[in-house]
Parts: structure tokens; sequence; C-alpha cells
């Protein structure tokens, strides 16, 4: 079904754009590419290797961080929108984990001697080392 449904826009996206382009430019394009929208399950994906990546860089500065899956799921579901892809998981990891986290860094808020667990709490991320 979904392969149809992807053919179909296909080549409705064709049609159009032969009754919109002039046919001099259409005939030098070499390739059309249609983009599929990212499942959730795919941007969860996303969201846990950008993760794994922060992990890493904060490990080179001794701070250990632990994502509960709900932590995960919070993040990849603020940062899903078919429409525009995984840019909006980057910026949901830069709203609501790397920018909060710096905060309580920088306050003393959580110990960075110690692991520090991020969990979800309400609407938004909790911090507790």
């Amino acid at each position: 079904n979904k392969e149809e449904i992807i053919e179909a826009t296909k080549t409705e996206v064709m049609s159009l754009l032969k009754k919109t382009i002039r046919p001099e430019f259409l005939n030098r394009i070499d390739e059309t590419i249609m983009f599929l929208p990212l499942s959730e399950k795919e941007i969860r994906q996303i969201v846990t290797l950008q993760i794994n990546g922060i992990r890493k860089m904060l490990a080179d500065s001794g701070i250990e961080l632990q994502m509960t899956d709900e932590a995960i799921d919070f993040i990849a579901s603020v940062g899903y929108n078919p429409e525009f892809g995984a840019r909006p998981v980057k910026r949901a990891i830069q709203k609501y984990l790397l920018n909060n986290l710096s905060k309580k860094l920088l306050a003393q808020e959580v110990d960075k001697n110690k692991p520090i667990v991020v969990s979800v709490e309400g609407e938004e991320l909790r911090f507790t080392s």
C-alpha cells in the first residue's frame, strides 16, 4: 500500500513538473529524487545515535550521561515532524537536553562526578545525579 502511494505521488509530481517547467529545462534534469518521510521508529534511532555521540563527547570530559527510554522517546516525539525529517530532532536535543544540561552543570545542580540520569517529568527532562 505504501509503495502504491509513493508511485502515485511520483507520477503526480512528474506530471506537475511537465506542466510547470519548460521542456528544455526538464530535459537537462538527470534524475528526480523523492524522499520518503521518516517514521517515528527511524526518528527514535536517529535520536539514539545523536545521544550516543553526546555521551562520547561528555565522557571525554569525565561526565557520564544515562538516558532512560522515556527520555529518548520524549526527545523523539517532540522532534518528530514527517515534513522536515531529522532537522527538528537536532533542535529538540539542543533545546531539551543540551541547553538544560549545561545550565544544570554550570549551576552545580548536578554532580558531574556521578552519572547524570536523564528522565522525563511532565513535559520536560529531569536531570539527577
